[in-house]
């Protein structure tokens, strides 16, 4: 019997600039079987060999998008940033040539609006993301942040001293801040799963979950 490959789908994307070609070329090294489509003729061509096929064309227009039938692939990835007009244009041909699932970018609330309505299934804002990540990150004790929609966060951070050399049950982190420790990292070494008996030392890296006021306090500790 084959053994299962969990990255194993045929996926298109549409538009390899900064974004798009790096969902591109990840996509293809985990294993998948990327599809991609960018107007610019030079850089289709610099993508040969690094993301499996490319074709080169307008996504834009209903009968390209007919032709490269977007309802035969698992997903589809709308990568076109420069124009809003261009990435609204083939997301409504995304929609109509009924492609099961849609990732698009948005680079505007406004923008991200607008896919919504047209029936996007999920938007992308990295500039936005990532700008209110680094906005959590400088002047703060956190060293990563991961926040998602419903006010759920996850964090990097090193370990309060109150908790230095007790174990997580001992310490109550838990029951007296609301929040969870998911792992724990010492030194060099790998991270590992956080359990009641972990012991946790000075210099500790903890990761953390909750809410994201409850692991912003938290965090404030270490």
């Amino acid at each position: 019997m084959s053994r299962m490959r969990l990255h194993n789908e045929d996926v298109l994307v549409i538009g390899l600039g900064r974004f798009g070609g790096a969902v591109a070329t990840e996509l293809h090294r985990l294993g998948n079987r990327v599809t991609a489509v960018e107007l610019d003729p030079e850089l289709a061509e610099s993508y040969l060999g690094r993301v499996g096929r490319i074709v080169q064309g307008d996504a834009t227009t209903v009968q390209f998008m007919e032709e490269i039938r977007p309802s035969a692939f698992s997903g589809c990835v709308l990568a076109i940033g420069s124009s809003v007009e261009a990435s609204v244009l083939a997301a409504v041909n995304l929609i109509d040539a009924d492609a099961k699932k849609v990732w698009a970018k948005a680079v505007s609330p406004e923008h991200a609006r607008i896919l919504n309505r047209i029936g996007v299934h999920h938007i992308l804002s990295p500039e936005i993301e990532s700008g209110k990540r680094l906005a959590h990150l400088i002047g703060s004790r956190l060293m990563d942040y991961i926040e998602f929609d419903d006010g759920f966060a996850i964090v990097k951070t090193r370990a309060p001293r109150e908790a230095h050399g007790k174990t997580l049950s001992e310490s109550a982190l838990r029951t007296r801040y609301g929040i969870t420790v998911v792992g724990l990292k010492r030194g060099r070494a790998d991270f590992t799963y956080a359990r009641a008996d972990t012991i946790v030392e000075a210099g500790d890296i903890l990761i953390v979950s909750g809410a994201t006021n409850l692991v912003e306090r938290f965090a404030a500790l270490g």
